[in-house]
């Protein structure tokens, strides 16, 4: 499954923890890995994006709702999705930060015209245990985000000109003073662009990105389990203002089979058997998940016995040998019996000390009749 650590666990906090406890104890770890007062450190970096994540999820009580009952599947492509681009941070949480930082927009408003990198996506696509052998190249497609082509990114028409906001001045961000604390917002006159445009660009209206849909070949290897994570670098959505792309992950997810099932390389399954093979033994035909096999049915098998096809289960992603199959034999039994089939039957019993009493023997129902 995903590496995603618990939302909870990641904010040191226990599931029955309120709004307000989520908010101060969020806060208290993005002041302690802010990129301001960790320059040049990717781990502090990389632990404040993770918290922002948490706080995103545990912050909104839908959200939170359908964590707590499915955890991170619970709110993949629905929120929760990490964040990976740190603008984006900034300009959604910067009324929890206050002015620690100097009163500038959470300490990052300064850097809001600089090239930002596009956020990374989230697919998910299904794949059976037949694909799983081999591995297979899928296509998928996806709509994503990026530089409108018509203004470079601009949101401007060709022939109209760009100024500062004179809301913020340029920065993106106002702040609006409480006491002690100081709340920064996105500008409402910009939408955080710090910029005004007098004549916007047609095609994406002003906006600067346009919503396009984007197909991809994407090679699944062999042996990938449920959850598994693919991580297509460069295939997100676009950068802002030149920045480069954000990656694409692709969530594996393995469709039910109608007769495995799967624990890890292994595959276990039920097996019909003749009850007369299973007394006498032989050879069996039974089905893989590529050609059919035969396996040996050993003398006098009793039912829930296990038999094992060794290597014809699923590779593994960390090696070349393949698990086994382990098929439980469970009696088949005729519906009806042939005449033939009967009296050989009776004889077998007889030799065993266990034959049928005659159905015109005395017994307690033949009494209950006679009265």
């Amino acid at each position: 499954m995903s590496n995603l650590r618990d939302c909870y666990e990641v904010l040191g906090l226990s599931r029955e923890a309120s709004g307000e406890e989520i908010k101060k104890a969020y806060r208290k770890l993005a002041i302690q890995f802010h990129p301001d007062k960790n320059p040049g450190n990717p781990e502090a970096e990389e632990k404040f994006k993770e918290a922002a994540s948490a706080y995103e999820i545990l912050s909104d009580p839908d959200k939170r709702t359908r964590y707590d009952r499915f955890g991170h599947q619970g709110v993949s492509g629905g929120g929760g999705q990490g964040f990976h681009n740190m603008e984006d941070i900034f300009s959604q949480f910067g009324d929890v930060f206050g002015d620690l930082f100097g009163g500038s927009g959470a300490g990052r408003s300064r850097r809001s015209n600089q090239p930002r990198r596009g956020a990374d996506l989230r697919y998910l696509t299904e794949i059976t245990l037949p694909d799983i052998l081999n591995g297979l190249e899928k296509e998928i497609e996806f709509e994503t985000d990026e530089n409108c082509e018509s203004c470079n990114g601009s949101g401007a028409d060709k022939n109209s000109q760009v100024t500062t906001c004179n809301t913020c001045g340029g920065s993106g961000q106002v702040v609006a003073r409480q006491g002690f604390f100081s709340m920064a917002t996105t500008c409402p006159q910009c939408r955080g662009e710090g910029k005004q445009i007098k004549n916007p660009c047609r095609p994406c209206r002003g906006k600067g990105r346009v919503q396009v849909k984007r197909k991809i070949s994407l090679n699944i290897p062999a042996g990938v389990d449920n959850g598994t994570r693919l991580r297509v670098s460069g295939e997100g959505e676009g950068g802002g203002r030149g920045g480069p792309a954000g990656d694409l992950y692709v969530e594996i997810r393995v469709k039910e089979h109608d007769f495995f099932e799967r624990d890890a390389d292994h595959l276990f399954a039920r097996l019909r058997v003749p009850y007369v093979k299973m007394l006498l033994g032989g050879t069996h035909q039974v089905e893989t998940l590529s050609d059919p096999q035969e396996i040996e049915i050993p003398r006098v098998c009793s039912p829930g016995s296990i038999v094992k096809l060794s290597g014809q289960g699923l590779p593994s992603l960390r090696g070349s040998r393949r698990g086994d199959i382990h098929f439980e034999i469970v009696p088949e039994f005729p519906s009806k019996l042939s005449a033939e089939e009967e009296k050989l039957l009776k004889e077998i019993a007889s030799l065993a000390g266990n034959a049928p009493k005659d159905s015109n023997s005395s017994g307690f129902f033949s009494k209950k009749k006679k009265k």
